[in-house]
């Protein structure tokens, strides 16, 4: 049975408040959401003078700067004791694109080029890592999940290795509904279990082999988010617990290395998809030498509070990243990658949202924060930093609402819930979304593993219910087909590229559509006193339920 009344609050605080939901009180706030001023914001976010909003570069302070502006302007008080910045230590590891990964076979070595063939790096912060002659294991998808009776590394002793693994999960393989969560990618199916869980098993090295459709991108999106300054928080062990060398390799190239180690990659690619496959060595063995350059800063993400007028100490969150890649002098023309919709738009949705709730005749009864995290691009640091440092205590904490890569190409008779099922937040959604007169549907591409890709996963981890809406795919005017190709046109074409760029012929007419959808979950979730929580069975249920005593 749904519990929709429970969690909603709609019991406690009786009919004028499920009234004030849609009366004039709302509607300032909901009429202070314009296309204009969204268009004004992401323009000046993804203009060529803001240089990529790269993470400790001259396009930060532009970028904090002008949040800062912003925020004050709308009257917000700042969120870390007066001040509206959050410092996040960074170390940004840069490797020389010039190194070269050699392959012993027994035909000899072959030698593949960075960029082109394979991508790597090293999250330790030393000037040197290498790998050097290191024996090559298939681990197939490089998985250890009790939960499913899956261990890939099941009786291996891989120290010294490299292990060579296969992106997303045997679900999506398969498409087998019984088999991990079929074609919806699991955690274990993303880039960042799979390099963990290598460093776990001890391993000196980890590869995985990209393909365009179980990753979800393109090679042009591993070669581009992977060269230039790598980002990460620094651990007190400088991050020597990870494994030495992290990278990835194009199909190609993979295919070519298996038949010089006699194997055939799709042939285990097909068994290493099936319960009990056991790792393959491949006798042959890599080498790989990076010397990088070593630069630690200081980033910032930017907090600002709009105080509840009843209960100021529990707080929903709205997060965006300000962040994008910055500027690459190494690239022929453009150099810089503004991120317009990736995620200037999300940027200016929170400062939408910020002006909406300023505008209201009374302020919420709980107090709504504002964060705009830092360095989502290099493996959502930013909002990590945030979750394990949190300025506002978790169990006071209501939920986070996170936005990234908003709608450009017009208004949708749908929205989009990426993770719809795990909390009970999908039942605002429900309600508000019926008030827009707009039904509610789930991932198309959960195979993609984008639930896994945003700064709403790092308060997951950490207990705390997290919303991720997508825009819908069924676009009032063109349909589904069109929409959808459209979304698959933005990733072939400007999807962590120079060419992700704002443009006057954008329909904002969705973005607002979904701003205020946003809004209308928010203010509800300000005027109430229960909290929300995950579904029984989800993954952060039972640490959620430990933080707010209920376990």
């Amino acid at each position: 049975m749904r519990s929709t009344l429970r969690f909603l609050g709609l019991a406690l605080l009786g009919p004028a408040a499920v009234a004030g939901c849609s009366g004039s009180g709302i509607d300032k706030g909901l009429d202070a959401i314009t296309r204009e001023s969204v268009a004004d914001h992401v323009k000046v976010l993804a203009s060529d003078e803001f240089e990529g909003r790269g993470p400790s570069s001259p396009g930060e302070e532009k970028t904090i700067k002008y949040l800062e502006q912003e925020f004050r302007t709308l009257g917000l008080e700042p969120g870390n004791n007066g001040s509206f910045f959050q410092e996040v230590p960074l170390v940004a590891i840069t490797a020389n694109p010039s190194t070269i990964l050699a392959v012993r076979t027994k035909r000899g070595v072959q030698r593949y080029a960075y960029g082109k063939d394979f991508m790597a790096w090293t999250k330790r912060v030393v000037k040197k890592a290498a790998i050097r002659n290191s024996p090559m294991i298939f681990v197939g998808y490089g998985i250890v999940a009790p939960e499913y009776g899956w261990n890939d590394y099941d009786g291996l002793d891989v120290k010294g290795k490299t292990v060579v693994i296969l992106v997303n999960d045997p679900g999506f393989a398969t498409k087998d509904e019984n088999l991990f969560n079929g074609n919806a990618m699991t955690y274990y199916g993303r880039w960042t279990y799979k390099y963990e869980e290598a460093a776990r098993q001890g391993a000196a090295a980890a590869i995985i082999v990209h393909e365009t459709e179980p990753a979800g991108y393109g090679w042009d999106v591993v070669s581009n988010s992977w060269s230039g300054p790598q980002f990460d928080l620094v651990a007190d062990d400088k991050n020597m617990s990870r494994v030495a060398v992290e990278g990835w390799i194009t199909h190609e190239t993979a295919t070519g290395i298996f038949k010089a180690a006699g194997l055939d990659y799709e042939d285990l690619k097909q068994k290493a998809s099936q319960k009990g496959f056991r790792a393959v060595p491949m006798n042959i063995r890599a080498s790989l030498a990076l010397e990088n350059s070593l630069r630690e800063s200081t980033s910032h993400n930017v907090v600002a509070v709009l105080p509840g007028s009843e209960r100021p100490d529990e707080y929903i969150i709205y997060t965006a990243h300000w962040d994008h890649l910055g500027k690459d002098p190494n690239l022929e023309g453009d150099q810089i990658y503004n991120g317009a919709r990736d995620n200037a738009t999300g940027t200016a949705g929170l400062l939408e949202l910020a002006k909406a709730f300023t505008a209201l005749p009374k302020r919420p009864a709980r107090s709504i924060m504002f964060l705009a995290v830092t360095a989502e691009e290099q493996g959502l640091l930013g909002s990590a930093y945030y979750a394990t440092h949190p300025l506002v205590p978790v169990d006071k904490t209501v939920a986070d609402l996170n936005m990234d890569a908003m709608n450009t190409i017009g208004a949708t008779r749908d929205i989009t819930v990426v993770g719809y099922g795990n909390s009970e937040l999908d039942d605002y959604v429900d309600q508000e979304a019926a008030e827009q007169g707009r039904t509610v549907r789930p991932d198309p591409e959960p195979e993609k593993g984008y639930y896994y890709r945003s700064d709403h996963f790092s308060f997951a981890k950490e207990g705390i219910p997290a919303l991720y809406l997508d825009p819908g795919v069924d676009n009032v005017e063109h349909g589904v087909d069109w929409n959808m190709e459209k979304i698959n046109e933005y990733t072939r074409e400007r999807y962590h590229k120079p060419q992700d760029e704002f443009s006057p012929d954008w329909d904002l007419s969705g973005m607002v559509q979904d701003l205020k959808l946003f809004f209308r979950i928010g203010y509800r979730l300000s005027n109430e006193t229960t909290f929300p929580n995950w579904r029984e069975g989800n993954e952060f249920r039972a640490k959620r339920d430990s933080e707010m005593g209920t376990d």
